[in-house]
């Protein structure tokens, strides 16, 4: 566990670094699989280090995201509230998760952003009814643990 909390700094390195990822240009087939890295991160500072970031962190993340990929400014920023929120009222038991029901319960707080996300879209008018809309919440869930580790090593390096 980490003793202290990353700096706001390191916080807004590794936010930017997530959000560049988000568009970097990628093959259909890639593009597809694409984990949403700024959401990980975001579960990750709400889980292990709740004090270094709140719901107004991920309101501005979201609608930097929004702002760079999403169809309508605000989309983002709510499904990131929601998934902060989960993530922080949750996090004492998160913690005592071992890695495979950390992996199930990413899965699940992607899924319900993802269909929060599916919900807006077909409100405002940009439904994606294909199946593989659903394909980053799995991608995400397996690669949550290269970026825990990978988070971990850099907020302790603060």
């Amino acid at each position: 566990m980490i003793q202290q909390d990353t700096s706001r700094w390191a916080i807004s390195l590794i936010s930017l670094a997530a959000l560049l990822a988000a568009i970097i240009p990628l093959p259909n087939a890639l593009d597809i699989l694409r984990p949403d890295l700024l959401a990980l991160v975001i579960i990750w500072f709400a889980v292990m280090q709740p004090r270094a970031m709140g719901l107004g962190y991920a309101w501005c993340a979201g609608l930097a995201m929004d702002a760079m990929r999403g169809p309508s400014l605000g989309e983002h920023a709510l499904t990131y509230v929601v998934v902060a929120y989960i993530a922080h009222r949750t996090y004492l038991r998160f913690r005592m998760f071992p890695l495979g029901q950390q992996c199930l319960f990413v899965m699940v707080m992607l899924g319900a952003q993802e269909a929060l996300l599916f919900w807006i879209d077909g409100v405002t008018g940009h439904a994606m009814l294909d199946w593989r809309r659903w394909l980053p919440m799995v991608t995400g869930a397996i690669v949550w643990p290269v970026v825990a580790s990978a988070l971990k090593t850099l907020a302790s390096k603060d």
